[in-house]
């Protein structure tokens, strides 16, 4: 009975207002423009290394210059915008990676690709923690999880546009072209944008009851947000904090792997043409897309139910871990389409988990700091999966990708561990998730 009323009384709320789900899905878009700006470089790749015989190690060097500078914003990116804002914040980034991506197109050295890749990903790590922000700032917490899986699916849909349209645009009109088509589309959600988004105490369209809704049902950590160096001397000694970053560094290699290099694969083991790529690299983002909402979904439906909102978050990671094991044998089958399949299986569970990375920060801090807290673990994530490129480029050099298909389905394991040995919510927070419940 607790469960039907919480259901009612959640889906009586949904109708009150639907400014936040209008906010969401510009973000949604906001990630998908910034996947096919930084998936254009990797679906690519095959035309480009085979026009200046880049080796896997060059390509290697290329990957990882973005995933260096792209880590380094996410700390820098998320104290930006808890200073100045989400809403110039995120303007100002989408602007930055939009013309880097254009200006990519004039490269033709494994220097000048790797100096526009860098200068793409200082722009680009704004968008994560800037969403997980506006999340944060404007969904209670039985939805906050759905919200993040929105926005978060953009990287599926914008990965699997990108590997659908770029190399069709690449074959029509040149790869130079493809650059210049991916990194306009940046500009037009920037418009989009400015018109959608204002926060949440001055949003000339919310109305009182859904921004009454949102302030009375946040749920979030009781540690008071203080600034400066205090803060950040307070953020160290959080376990929690450690729970996510360390969460976030042991899972985002497994995305990393598959994003950049998938293509680069099918055209090295499988003998795809651009042409095959086009038709079926595509594919393993939608799975990623369900594997967003499935999380999303699954983690809210049990918070609804009466689980207590971390141990929710919890037990999806721990379940998702089981789908990613399946990528392990994908390079060692012999048959494509059952690779194929197997990758699909393993970015579903991904995404599933990754949603809960995502969505740790906005549960278990105030706002003030969730794009501070968000930013350090997307931090942590890009210097550990920048070094896991490098080895990745090393050891299909020297070796196959068979070794890294097995370590990437591993990863989530050990982040799983380290999640259930360190988050704990405080009793604050689980009496206000059995209040707001019953």
């Amino acid at each position: 009975m607790r469960g039907e009323t919480s259901s009612a009384t959640l889906s009586a709320e949904t109708r009150v207002g639907r400014t936040r789900w209008w906010i969401v899905w510009t973000l949604f878009f906001s990630t998908v423009t910034n996947y096919v700006s930084r998936q254009s470089f990797s679906v690519l790749a095959p035309m480009i290394t085979a026009q200046y015989h880049f080796s896997h190690t060059d390509l290697a060097r290329i990957l990882g210059a973005f995933q260096i500078s792209y880590a380094l914003t996410w700390l820098v990116g998320g104290i930006v915008l808890d200073v100045i804002g989400s809403r110039l914040g995120l303007a100002l980034a989408a602007a930055w990676w939009s013309l880097m991506n254009i200006l990519t197109g004039l490269a033709s050295s494994v220097f000048g690709f790797a100096f526009f890749r860098f200068m793409l990903g200082i722009g680009e790590g704004f968008n994560w923690p800037g969403a997980s922000k506006v999340v944060a700032e404007w969904f209670p917490a039985e939805e906050r999880s759905l919200g993040v899986a929105i926005f978060d699916s953009g990287s599926s849909v914008g990965g699997a546009l990108a590997a659908l349209l770029i190399p069709l645009i690449a074959i029509a009109a040149g790869w130079r072209w493809a650059f210049t088509a991916a990194g306009l589309l940046g500009f037009v959600w920037l418009a989009v944008w400015l018109r959608v988004y204002y926060p949440l105490e001055r949003h000339p369209r919310v109305g009182p009851e859904e921004k009454g809704m949102i302030l009375s049902r946040r749920r979030t950590e009781g540690m008071p947000a203080t600034g400066g160096r205090r803060q950040w001397l307070q953020l160290a000694r959080s376990r929690n904090v450690w729970g996510v970053v360390i969460g976030r560094a042991f899972t985002d290699p497994i995305w990393w792997f598959y994003v950049f290099w998938l293509p680069q694969y099918l055209s090295d083991a499988r003998g795809f043409s651009l042409e095959r790529i086009a038709l079926f690299a595509w594919i393993p983002f939608v799975a990623a897309d369900i594997g967003n909402f499935t999380g999303g979904w699954i983690s809210g439906y049990c918070i609804r139910r009466g689980l207590p909102v971390i141990r929710a978050r919890k037990w999806v990671c721990l379940v998702s871990c089981l789908p990613v094991l399946a990528g392990m044998p994908a390079a060692s089958v012999h048959n494509v389409y059952l690779a194929l399949g197997l990758i699909c299986i393993a970015l579903w569970g991904y995404a599933s988990w990754s949603t809960m990375g995502l969505t740790f920060p906005g549960d278990l801090f105030p706002q003030e700091v969730v794009g501070s807290v968000t930013g350090l673990s997307g931090l942590a994530a890009g210097l550990v999966s920048t070094g896991f490129t490098l080895v990745v480029g090393a050891l299909v050099d020297r070796f196959s990708y068979r070794p890294a298909f097995i370590a990437a389905g591993l990863l989530p394991l050990i982040a799983t561990i380290f999640v259930f040995l360190l988050i704990r919510p405080t009793a604050e927070l689980e009496v206000q998730g059995r209040q707001a419940l019953t």
